[in-house]
């Protein structure tokens, strides 16, 4: 995409880019942005051009009615070529040239006065085109088109010399120079505008992660607190030995949970699959629930290994959450994860609509895997992860 594209020249060149927006920018707020008011101080020093006609017109004149007319007329041109600028970028890139166009008509009001020599003014006119910034073969076209019309304009009042040359090359080399500069300046809002979108989705992408770590970490962490405290509470009476050791490594599981919550939060966390299978078996013997867990992680390539971690940790967690199971798989291959139980299995798609599965559909999809659900071999809930 290059500064020649209309897509880089969007209504509200002259707005600071920020947040899209659906309403279109106002007349007042195109009018009184910082970027318009550094185009009056430009567009107003090329007003000194004004000197080589002014005086003509004025002398042109044959009362003071005419001569109140013609200076009328000569402001009206002026501060026209002050606001056609700003005001054409609020529209749309079709329509952008009609106040060029409303300014070369403006023009001809002044004929009466001096005649073909009007052409001086025509500059402006150019300028407003090449400002309007449109395709780039319609401005050259426009440009060239300008400049024969000057040249054909001078024969016609002044006859055929050289000098009749001159005000065309003139009203083409700059109109050409403000165009370049009106592309330059769009391109660059253009990349600021990108910029900022780009900042805004690495905000999106950076809060789902967190929101995704957090829900697979707490998640995780408050389910097998929850079954061990509920074990603890049987076992206070009948076995209060092991009801305190339930009830420390509750203590050791809360500390870790706001551990891990805080690396999280700082973007540095990372989950390996053993240890994953480790806290697997614990939690899943505190749920009662028997485990049949990989004793060996190996045949898991290296980069995959924390991925495989995630997918243990959520689907773990699903079993002992949901599933009311006595029995729970996991199998690790080259090729990917699975995890299924004995449980009640899915009631209906929306089972699989969870916020956890969600978040790992997107870990999985994002490492260029592919997760699949369904009811497992057991009689249960399958959770299937191709590597």
């Amino acid at each position: 995409m290059t500064a020649t594209r209309d897509e880089l020249n969007g209504p509200g060149w002259y707005l600071h880019p920020g947040p899209a927006s659906s309403a279109p920018p106002t007349p007042r707020e195109l009018l009184t942005t910082r970027a318009a008011r550094g185009w009056y101080v430009g567009a107003s020093i090329s007003l000194t051009w004004f000197f080589t006609v002014a005086p003509d017109v004025v002398g042109a004149a044959t009362s003071p009615l005419s001569t109140a007319v013609a200076v009328t007329l000569l402001v009206l041109f002026a501060a026209s070529f002050l606001l056609v600028v700003p005001l054409s970028r609020g529209l749309r890139v079709g329509r952008r040239l009609i106040p060029a166009a409303g300014l070369f008509l403006l023009s001809f009001t002044l004929f009466p006065w001096i005649g073909w020599d009007i052409r001086g003014l025509w500059s402006y006119v150019g300028v407003a085109i090449g400002m309007a910034v449109v395709r780039l073969r319609t401005t050259w076209m426009l440009l060239l088109s300008l400049g024969a019309a000057a040249l054909v304009a001078g024969v016609i009042g002044d006859g055929w010399t050289e000098s009749v040359l001159f005000l065309p090359a003139i009203i083409v080399s700059i109109s050409a120079m403000m165009a370049a500069f009106g592309r330059t300046i769009a391109a660059m809002n253009a990349l600021r505008a990108t910029r900022d979108q780009m900042a805004a989705m690495a905000v999106e992408r950076e809060r789902s992660r967190v929101a995704r770590d957090l829900h697979d970490i707490l998640g995780h962490s408050l389910t097998v607190i929850t079954v061990k405290t509920e074990l603890a509470g049987r076992l206070i009476d009948v076995d209060p030995a092991r009801a305190r050791t339930e009830i420390g490594e509750v203590e050791a599981l809360a500390r870790g949970a706001l551990a891990d919550v805080r690396t999280t939060v700082a973007g540095y966390r990372g989950v390996s699959v053993a240890g994953e299978l480790a806290a697997a078996r614990a939690a899943l013997d505190a749920a009662g629930i028997a485990a049949e867990l990989p004793t060996a992680t190996e045949n898991v390539s290296a980069e995959r290994r924390e991925l495989a971690g995630w997918i243990v940790r959520e689907g773990v967690t699903n079993v002992i959450r949901h599933a009311h199971a006595t029995r729970c798989r996991v199998r690790l291959t080259a090729r990917g994860v699975s995890i299924e139980d004995d449980g009640v299995g899915p009631a209906s798609d929306a089972a699989f609509a969870g916020s956890g599965l969600i978040g790992l559909r997107e870990r999985v999809e994002a490492a260029g895997g592919r997760l699949t659900l369904g009811r497992s071999e057991l009689g249960g809930f399958l959770l299937r992860v191709a590597l």
